[in-house]
């Protein structure tokens, strides 16, 4: 995760995070993307139950019940296990998280084991109601995905009226108290939109606004071909670059941020160095302490039926079962060969990246590669720095 405004405005310096010694487990939540701590953020995607039909799904999920997902019971055990690793951030997943009743009472749970709980959501689901029981059960933060205007979105989601439904969400949640934000999965179908998504989130006082790049996984493998242009993503992130100091210069308080793509962070690094060169080795070390993709390190994903994954992009490479072994044995496991070399992804990576100047700072995202390339190692093909940029012409 890249936070613009924390590298473009400064409210994330390497002073103020050193005070946290790296630890997660003090760190306030805006800073944990920079913690060095071996506990993850764990995204537990507790039902692959949905209300709605995404294109974009990472994880094929459907209006129907599934069996053998993790009960309750099950649930607690899970925080148990996670809470004496002292996890920073449990994000409740799907599915639709919210489908399922039990998530009020996990989320409590986890709060009273010291674990900050967070909600990924469609939004649809967000009745004045089901916000003030999301506030009492001590969530930290609602994410609410928005695809694009109300066209774009209804037809991404697949069902006419879930636009109005998500904004109507995204009203009672910030109205209940709750930190609420919008994630946006650009593509080429909705970039051209980018700027709209921003007027909303500035409309409606969201304070939190994340842009996902695509990821070829589940649904979303086969449209690969439906991922922005190298100009496109330079042109994309030239305009967060705008909105956000614009925002910054106006007072408007909404953090920008983006994920699935760490050359995001080296762009706007370059951009630093040419405006304000001053920042630009700050800026080096913010981005170090992040280093590039946190897959199977500083995020790790639980599905519904207990098998443990690098990321909730990793659904077809299981590290292990909770039912059959703690979260924190799976983790901490050396002798996992796919684990341990993508813990050290820089001594492996191949092609542009495995030359690129930045890779410590980047690495690219390993599941684009391997699905386009059929290699693990191989170049990211998001990547949009261009060769004179990574040569540091």
């Amino acid at each position: 995760m890249i936070g613009c405004t924390k590298l473009l405005c400064g409210t994330a310096t390497v002073s103020g995070i050193t005070k946290y010694s790296h630890s997660s487990e003090d760190m306030p939540s805006h800073l944990l993307q920079f913690s060095s701590n071996a506990a993850p953020i764990v995204v537990w995607n507790m039902t692959n139950r949905c209300n709605l039909s995404c294109q974009h799904c990472y994880i094929n999920a459907e209006d129907r019940t599934y069996a053998g997902e993790l009960t309750t019971d099950e649930g607690k055990t899970l925080i148990d296990d996670l809470a004496s690793m002292k996890v920073p951030v449990l994000l409740f997943s799907g599915g639709e998280p919210l489908i399922n009743e039990a998530v009020f009472e996990l989320g409590a749970y986890a709060v009273a084991k010291g674990i900050r709980p967070a909600i990924s959501t469609n939004g649809t689901l967000i009745t004045p109601e089901m916000a003030q029981k999301i506030k009492e059960a001590g969530f930290q933060y609602v994410g609410v995905s928005i695809d694009g205007n109300e066209e774009i979105h209804d037809r991404f989601r697949g069902r006419k009226g879930c636009f109005a439904e998500a904004i109507r969400g995204i009203r009672n949640s910030l109205a209940a108290g709750n930190k609420t934000g919008i994630r946006f999965t650009i593509n080429k179908l909705n970039y051209h939109v980018l700027g709209d998504i921003l007027d909303i989130v500035e409309r409606e006082k969201v304070p939190r606004f994340c842009m996902y790049h695509l990821v070829y996984a589940g649904r979303g493998k086969g449209m690969a071909d439906l991922d922005t242009s190298h100009e496109e993503k330079r042109k994309t992130i030239d305009l967060l670059i705008e909105r956000t100091l614009d925002f910054a210069r106006r007072g408007v308080e909404t953090e920008i941020l983006t994920t699935d793509n760490h050359a995001d962070g080296i762009y706007i690094l370059q951009y630093i160095e040419r405006i304000r060169p001053e920042r630009s080795e700050e800026i080096k070390q913010l981005l170090k302490m992040h280093g590039g993709c946190s897959a199977g390190e500083k995020m790790a994903n639980i599905d519904p039926w207990g098998r443990v994954h690098a990321c909730q992009f990793w659904g077809h490479v299981s590290l292990g079962n909770i039912r059959e072994e703690p979260f924190s044995a799976i983790w901490r496991k050396t002798r996992d060969e796919f684990i341990t070399k993508l813990r050290d992804k820089g001594s492996h990576l191949e092609g542009r990246c495995g030359e690129c100047r930045y890779k410590t700072l980047c690495g690219g995202c390993r599941i684009r590669a391997e699905a386009v390339s059929g290699s693990l190692w191989g170049e990211d093909p998001a990547c949009y720095l261009t060769d004179w940029k990574e040569a540091g012409v």
